[in-house]
């Protein structure tokens, strides 16, 4: 083979491995039994380990030294682009440090899982403080020039972004959402609705179908923290989870959605290649966001939510339900959030994370940092460590850098959903009739077929001709000001 077919059944390879990988994580928080975490932490560390070493091999270094630019169509030169990145950007860290970092990872996922259960932080902390310094010292490894450890971390996840560019978002978004909290709660007050459980699932599963969800190429599971995993276009498995008497399920299926459907609407030609799935984590959180924000929380959509939730045996108002998924009310619990307050619970995070990657948060001192920063922006007093630094998995599983890409994602999500507005037309008499074909065709054209094409900033310049900002975002916010 030469270096370019060489190169690209190397890239199928890794391809392979990262599914095996996702696989083996959506069994360990659906399927496994609590005791096969031991031996699912060495797996995954032997399979990180494996794919490092095929990812950093002397040879693709030779394969790129071998390839012209100038000989290679658009394509290539994109996956040659690209894999020259990846490749020096893996070569930093060493073989140990990147096994190191995945069986971390999985220990740190069960020991969070059992201390948030037991609302006991001093179980969680030394779990925590490993996965920190792990976190810093692989961050030491991929930061470029003088970027610090944070921004190398944040690389994983959006490729671009700078650490104060940031700061400057979150602090006017901050600014800008502190004054409108109040103002909301009075004009839209977060309602209650009592559904039950299987009037839930019966309703989620419903309108999953409408939106083209089948069982010969989708799985729908159940799991403590809503996520998605993708194996492969044709292998895409969400989950959801349901509490009694209430609604989270029907915007976290929708949430979950949104993201599989990123990954089944690019560009077949680039499977099995450094190409094939979503460009960053703030691209596909803005899919998540725009289906469980400008789509689950519709006025017009509540129609179709509350004709699935009466067909399952809940009578309820659309205009009852809509009101329940879009009342304001700051609450301790961010996936439970309303669409106004939930950026300011991303703001904490971020500051947090990077404070204790920076060593200015001490791992013991998490817990009242938490509280300090709720009462600031949030102005809600937390009750307990379940209830607030121990409700996400992210810390526990070594993600760091990660969280920003949830606010991100709202705002790119806003900017999307107004670009998607003046090319479709009125959006929300599709969503009346649960018409999403010119919804979901839009985002593959603008979006989803170009993979890792394009860096997040160039993405959405490219799709709404702006770079992201903050302005869209608070324009969708703003009819809660004045239900």
């Amino acid at each position: 083979m030469d270096a370019l077919e060489s190169l690209r059944a190397r890239l199928g390879e890794l391809a392979d491995l990262t599914s095996v990988e996702m696989l083996l994580g959506w069994d360990q928080l659906v399927m496994m039994p609590p005791e096969g975490a031991a031996a699912r932490a060495q797996q995954l560390g032997t399979l990180a380990r494996l794919a490092h070493e095929r990812a950093t091999a002397e040879e693709i270094g030779g394969w790129l030294g071998e390839l012209d630019a100038s000989d290679l169509d658009e394509l290539n030169t994109d996956i040659v682009r690209l894999a020259r990145r990846d490749w020096e950007r893996a070569r930093r860290v060493p073989d140990d440090l990147a096994a190191e970092l995945a069986r971390a990872s999985t220990d740190g996922q069960e020991i969070w899982r059992v201390a948030r259960e037991r609302d006991d932080f001093k179980a969680f902390a030394p779990a925590l403080e490993r996965n920190v310094e792990l976190a810093r010292a692989y961050g030491a490894c991929v930061a470029e020039g003088d970027q610090s450890a944070y921004e190398g971390l944040l690389g994983d996840y959006d490729f671009g972004l700078a650490t104060n560019d940031l700061r400057d978002v979150f602090g006017a978004l901050a600014a800008a959402l502190g004054p409108l909290v109040a103002e909301a709660r009075i004009h839209s007050p977060r309602r209650t609705l009592q559904v039950p459980v299987e009037a839930q699932r019966l309703a989620v599963e419903a309108t999953l179908g409408r939106l083209g969800v089948e069982a010969s190429s989708w799985r729908v599971d159940v799991s403590a923290h809503p996520f998605t995993a993708w194996m492969s276009r044709r292998d895409t498995r969400v989950t959801t989870r349901y509490s009694d008497g209430e609604v989270e399920s029907l915007l976290s299926s929708l949430h979950e959605y949104g993201h599989a459907l990123y990954e089944r609407q690019i560009d077949p030609a680039l499977e099995r290649t450094n190409l094939g799935h979503g460009t960053s984590m703030s691209i596909h959180e803005s899919q998540s966001k725009l289906w469980e924000n400008h789509v689950a929380r519709s006025p017009a959509f509540a129609e179709v939510l509350a004709g699935e939730l009466q067909l399952g045996g809940f009578t309820v108002t659309a205009a009852d339900l809509h009101a329940t998924l879009v009342g304001v009310e700051p609450t301790a619990i961010r996936v439970s959030a309303d669409p106004l307050t939930y950026p300011l619970h991303i703001i904490l995070r971020f500051e947090l994370e990077l404070a204790l990657i920076d060593g200015t948060l001490a791992v013991t001192d998490l817990p009242d940092a938490w509280r300090e920063g709720m009462r600031r922006l949030l102005g809600v007093e937390v009750p307990s460590d379940a209830l607030g630094c121990l409700q996400d998995v992210h810390w526990g599983a070594g993600s760091f850098g990660y969280f920003p890409s949830y606010a991100l994602g709202c705002l790119i999500a806003a900017q999307l959903w107004e670009a998607m507005q003046a090319d479709v037309g009125d959006l929300e008499e599709l969503l009346r009739n649960c018409e999403v074909t010119p919804i979901q065709q839009w985002l593959a054209e603008h979006v989803h077929r170009h993979g890792r094409r394009l860096d997040t900033i160039a993405l959405v310049e490219h799709a709404t001709g702006r770079r992201p900002q903050i302005e869209s975002f608070l324009r969708h916010v703003s009819p809660l000001l004045s239900a």
